[in-house]
């Protein structure tokens, strides 16, 4: 069986090459802050075990980084969104 035959039948065009280019965005837009916003989370742990009374401070800087980190998430997806639609 010949795999590579029917790939080389079909006519990609503009419109398939701009939804890989979408994809490809969204997935790695969205995989650096997932591992970026679970690492964080947990250094937050891990911070917070060896010195629970600074709760407060550690969990507004975590929640701050983490909306940062979603921020580019965001960016991303806007991005994949253009690439998909617009251009």
């Amino acid at each position: 069986m010949d795999i590579i035959a029917p790939l080389l039948a079909v006519e990609f065009t503009d419109a398939a090459f701009r939804y890989l280019g979408a994809g490809i965005a969204i997935g790695v837009g969205g995989a650096g802050p997932a591992f970026g916003i679970g690492w964080l989370v947990s250094k937050a742990m891990e911070a917070l075990g060896r010195n629970p009374e600074a709760l407060p401070v550690i969990q507004t800087n975590m929640i701050l980084g983490m909306a940062f980190a979603e921020a580019i998430a965001i960016y991303a997806l806007v991005v994949a969104v253009m690439i998909g639609f617009i251009f």
